[in-house]
């Protein structure tokens, strides 16, 4: 079977899936095929790839955060299961990724069933762990492990623990995950440890996991917890160590996400001043709530994020994929341009001192000792000149091939639209003319094409809304159909 049809395959599992846990999504997969045929038209992306697959078409919510932050009492907690180990060392050096179990046993499976799965959002997460650490991608099992729990809190759901940052050694491949997670995520859960005074020791977890935040277009759906809050409460500077670390979050740049406080009733000890160990439990509870309402709320937002990511994919195929390419080949048809005029020019002046070297010229005129020959011998003649031209030729193939892969290695192999550097190959080959500088695949039937699909888009999102509100007043604006789609879980 080749790749394109097992990804084929891929998308009608999905499409399967979803008819039984959300149908509304169902004609989103199609959409999605669409895009990728218009991505793969213009060299974007591979015969086996589809953007489809770059999202998680599941609710997720992941856990990150430095070793002995809570991470996995904060999990135990919410599940209401003792399911993860807890500690002050670093006691689960692995991402794990838990899912709900449907006959009530808790399990663990390795890191192959997450590898190896499709429906997952770690496919053969293998593959980019060995691109950053060569060798480490066939330790998948070093790296990840599935748990299957009987928690209602887990139905529709997953959710994944992460290993302490600063408790990793094989850190590049630990990132690479973390980044992979990040972006795949709709609900990120950063823990930080307030037993720690200085918010500039996490320097380094700072840096990636905050500026990170700051790069991308959805940092609203980071929380930022300060946990173990409850060992301040002794001298009762909640504020300031509140302050202290929204300051540190600052510096790095941080201006979206929130900032919440949490502490476990089960471990911490309460101060014998009950009006500041109240203060401490109203704001612990306050943010609880907050949290979990976000947690509950991923559902919805799940299916706004895959038809908005639908939505930035066409967008950023005309509006950043095509531009850059017309840039590209306007680059690479002025450098051909040059290098054509200076290598003829060169090659003519060489040619020029030659003829004057063997005294082919008479004043100003070319006379050579063998032109009257080939004068009187059309064929002869006619082959010299196609000799020539062939020579000619090839010599503007070979500048202009070479000039093609030189701008291509300039260009992303890995954007969030696709592979631009194989595009822009596509747009140089042999039968296309350095004066197109429209990108190939590219022209006002596929601009079309990307439009139905952002209509589409709002089709998609009008449709949402109508499940959860109806600006006119009406209590069913959709009728009978908005009833039937509400009826199914988001």
């Amino acid at each position: 079977m080749t790749p394109a049809k097992r990804m084929e395959q891929r998308l009608k599992r999905l499409q399967e899936h979803l008819k039984r846990e959300n149908p509304v999504l169902v004609e989103a997969v199609n959409q999605y095929r669409e895009l990728d045929a218009i991505a793969k038209k213009l060299g974007l992306l591979a015969g086996d790839e589809s953007y489809a697959t770059q999202i998680s078409w599941w609710p997720m919510i992941s856990v990150l955060g430095t070793f002995s932050a809570g991470k996995s009492s904060f999990i135990n907690t919410f599940l209401d299961l003792d399911l993860q180990r807890t500690g002050n060392q670093a006691v689960d050096d692995r991402f794990t990724v838990i899912t709900f179990s449907p006959d009530g046993q808790v399990r663990t499976l390795p890191g192959l069933a997450l590898d190896g799965d499709p429906r997952f959002p770690f496919y053969q997460i293998s593959e980019d762990i060995e691109q950053v650490s060569k060798g480490e991608g066939a330790k998948i099992d070093s790296y990840l492990q599935m748990k299957i729990a009987p928690s209602e809190k887990l139905r529709g759901k997953i959710l994944i623990d992460s290993p302490g940052f600063d408790a990793d050694e094989q850190r590049k491949a630990t990132l690479r995950i973390t980044d992979h997670i990040i972006e795949l995520s709709d609900l990120v859960l950063v823990f930080f440890d307030a037993r720690h005074p200085e918010p500039g020791a996490m320097q380094d977890t700072l840096e990636h996991l905050v500026k990170g935040a700051m790069r991308r277009s959805d940092s609203s759906k980071f929380l930022f917890i300060l946990n173990q809050i409850d060992t301040s409460a002794r001298e009762d500077n909640l504020e300031d160590i509140v302050s202290s670390w929204q300051k540190a979050l600052v510096q790095q740049g941080l201006s979206a996400g929130s900032f919440h406080i949490l502490f476990n009733d089960k471990l911490a000890v309460p101060v014998p001043n009950e009006n500041v160990w109240a203060r401490y439990v109203a704001k612990r509870d306050a943010d609880y709530t907050r949290i979990m309402a976000r947690v509950e709320g991923v559902n919805t937002e799940r299916v706004y994020r895959i038809v908005g990511a639908m939505e930035s994919q066409a967008n950023e195929i005309e509006q950043q994929a095509v531009p850059r390419l017309r840039q590209a080949l306007q680059r690479w048809k002025k450098q051909v341009l040059m290098t054509d005029a200076f290598a003829f020019g060169l090659l003519a002046i060489v040619l020029l001192t030659m003829s004057i070297e063997f005294e082919y010229w008479e004043g100003f005129l070319f006379n050579p000792p063998w032109l009257s020959s080939l004068a009187g011998n059309i064929w002869t003649t006619g082959a010299v000149m196609t000799v020539v031209a062939l020579l000619a030729l090839g010599l503007h193939y070979l500048v202009r091939n070479r000039l093609a892969k030189r701008i291509a290695a300039t260009l992303g192999t890995d954007e969030p639209y696709g592979n631009l550097s194989a595009a822009f190959l596509k747009s140089t080959k042999v039968w296309r003319s350095i004066f197109q500088t429209t990108p190939a695949g590219w022209g006002r039937r596929t601009r079309g094409r990307l439009d139905t699909i952002r209509h589409t888009t709002d089709r998609f999102v009008q449709h949402l809304n109508d499940r959860f509100t109806s600006p006119s007043g009406d209590k069913n604006p959709s009728g009978d159909k908005a009833k039937s789609a509400s009826s199914a879980p988001a």
